[in-house]
């Protein structure tokens, strides 16, 4: 086998994230650049100096944690030439475009385009239809999907054994984590724009869709898990744009997605800012081997 290469989602962003990574390798620094050409904007300067309120809204978000995951694998590479290349991919959420592009399905400029695109259509989502998410850990299956019928919200992320993510209206989301008060190790309000990966994003789905459409995708020349169906490309039936357009509006099903790189890699790495993914997985499997950029 070989190793595996997973890239962070939106939330893993932090200020100054890549600055060194720029500072101190060639082929970083020029995506930077690039994607400051490409984009008409400096997302290096957003990325180094920009400060967490400026990273978080989806449109300045997302392309910042894409470049900045996309560079981490320039370095990557060019640090180690000789390596073969990674023998699966994944990402969670935004994560599974940084993936996608590192397959060969785009090119470095459309998958920009694509996330730049993606981050603007759930911006305009989040406006019209505000929504918050919320992290439940530790809590029974059944008392979590009774809990979330009840309250009119949704299972977004099924992230690790143990650790879901809700997401609805902001009201329904705290009406649901009050429900959950004592029946869970730990709940939390997420400080995210919308509720992400739920119907309430279907506007931003369908639009991203029409514009998915239009984009010439290539076969990925390395294996690639998707969020929407936990496997792999060849086994989901549906064409690479309806499988990112529903991944908006569809659950996250990482854990699915982490026991399928881990049955095809012997170890893996997180490129991309933060070590989220990294922590993850070790809840997935204790002993898998996993390190992290953490950029």
């Amino acid at each position: 086998m070989g190793k595996g290469i997973v890239f962070a989602g939106q939330g893993a962003q932090h200020p100054g994230m890549g600055m060194a990574l720029a500072e101190g390798s060639p082929a970083a620094a020029a995506v930077y650049r690039e994607a400051d050409r490409l984009l008409g904007w400096e997302v290096s300067s957003l990325c180094f100096r920009g400060t967490m309120e400026e990273l978080t809204a989806c449109a300045r978000c997302q392309p910042a944690i894409f470049v900045t995951s996309l560079a981490g694998y320039a370095a990557l590479r060019e640090r180690e030439p000789s390596q073969a290349l990674p023998v699966a991919l994944g990402g969670l959420s935004l994560g599974e475009l940084s993936a996608l592009t590192v397959s060969g399905a785009v090119d470095f400029e459309t998958g920009l385009r694509m996330v730049a695109r993606r981050g603007e259509l759930m911006d305009q989502c989040c406006r019209a239809r505000p929504g918050a998410m919320g992290a439940v850990v530790g809590c029974d299956e059944a008392v979590l999907e009774e809990a979330c019928r009840e309250s009119g919200v949704w299972v977004a992320n099924y992230n690790c054994p143990g650790q879901r993510i809700v997401s609805g209206e902001a009201a329904r989301v705290d009406r649901c984590l009050a429900s959950l008060e004592g029946k869970a190790v730990k709940l939390q309000r997420l400080a995210v724009a919308g509720a992400f990966h739920s119907p309430m994003m279907e506007e931003a789905a369908q639009a991203f869709r029409e514009f998915l459409e239009k984009i010439p995708f290539q076969a990925p020349q390395i294996p690639l898990v998707h969020n929407v169906t936990g496997g792999w490309t060849e086994e989901a039936g549906l064409p690479l744009p309806e499988l990112l357009a529903r991944q908006i509006s569809s659950p996250v099903r990482w854990e699915a997605c982490a026991k399928a790189l881990m049955e095809k890699a012997d170890s893996l790495e997180e490129v991309g800012p933060g070590r989220v993914l990294a922590g993850l997985m070790r809840r997935i499997q204790r002993n898998f081997p996993v390190q992290s950029m953490d950029l």
